[in-house]
């Protein structure tokens, strides 16, 4: 006599990425984070945060699955931003499951007309996520459902708030689902296939948005130079961070140097926390005034044109 429930130890592994696409700003990052429950992606307030497709993984029951954390869907102007949108439609091509993350607060705005668009010019299946349903009235929510729906097919709607996890796990569960059977790809412990060195970049990149967010908007990025293993199980990382002028030098610098060192205490520790080590940073600011357009910066933050 056979149980009339499966056994979940005798259920196939299942294995599959899933590609998370939207506007700058709609929570991408925030969403994979709460997805993952660790902190895989930057998340800032500014748009265009995310700059290269960001591998994070999670594993629920006899699946594991892949999040394809990429940047915002937007209009090009530099070879950065054209690098940029180009790996953010790559990683929904190669995609086992397509999520369209939508800001409850914009709605069906031009950015999402847009991101429609290219998902009709594609026949894509794709299944919408309202996000930051905590930040308007419940009564929007169906109307705005109703019209977006209406927009493109979806084959299913969730509504969520990344940022207090509400309505993730229902979202969660369906990913689960949606995988194909297949073996593994990744260790069970393993949370993102990014390596260490750019990690140690983003974390420092991330500071930098979070102190700096009015006076360098988008005009730097970070690089780690060296990565150097130490007899006592420290690390010894050398990062430069590039910027476009000599005036944004001084402002990462700071009076006296000031705003690098706090810059570099807080990367530091975050490192720390992130690699359960000790950490030894130490951060050159270099100017390099075209290094958005400059294919070999833009290969070295893992994009491509």
């Amino acid at each position: 006599m056979t149980s009339e429930t499966e056994n979940p130890a005798q259920a196939p592994e299942r294995f599959g990425f899933v590609a998370i696409i939207g506007a700058p700003n709609a929570g991408k990052s925030t969403l994979v984070n709460q997805l993952v429950d660790s902190k895989i992606s930057i998340v800032s307030h500014k748009v265009q945060t995310t700059r290269a497709r960001i591998r994070a993984i999670f594993v629920e029951g006899r699946s594991q699955v892949v999040l394809v954390d990429t940047p915002g869907i937007f209009v090009p102007k530099r070879k950065l931003d054209s690098a940029m949108v180009d790996n953010a439609w790559a990683g929904a091509t190669e995609a086992d499951a397509v999520i369209v993350l939508v800001d409850a607060r914009r709605g069906l705005d031009e950015q999402v007309q847009g991101i429609i668009a290219h998902l009709k010019a594609h026949n894509t299946k794709a299944m919408l996520v309202i996000n930051k349903t905590d930040l308007v009235r419940p009564e929007q929510l169906l109307p705005l459902s109703q019209k977006l729906n209406e927009a493109y097919g979806f084959s299913k709607t969730f509504m969520v708030s990344a940022l207090t996890g509400s309505g993730v796990a229902k979202l969660k569960a369906e990913l689960v689902a949606l995988m194909p059977v297949g073996p593994w790809h990744y260790p069970e412990d393993q949370t993102a296939d990014v390596n260490l060195r750019f990690i140690a970049a983003e974390i420092t990149r991330e500071k930098i948005y979070e102190r700096l967010h009015e006076e360098l908007p988008y005009s730097s990025t970070v690089e780690t130079e060296s990565w150097e293993e130490m007899k006592d199980g420290s690390v010894k990382i050398k990062q430069v961070i590039f910027v476009a002028r000599d005036g944004q030098k001084a402002i990462v610098l700071g009076k006296g140097g000031q705003m690098a060192k706090v810059l570099g205490q807080l990367a530091r520790a975050d490192m720390e926390k992130a690699f359960g080590r000790r950490v030894h940073l130490f951060m050159f600011v270099k100017v390099r005034e075209n290094w958005a357009e400059d294919p070999e910066r833009l290969r070295m933050m893992g994009l491509t044109l």
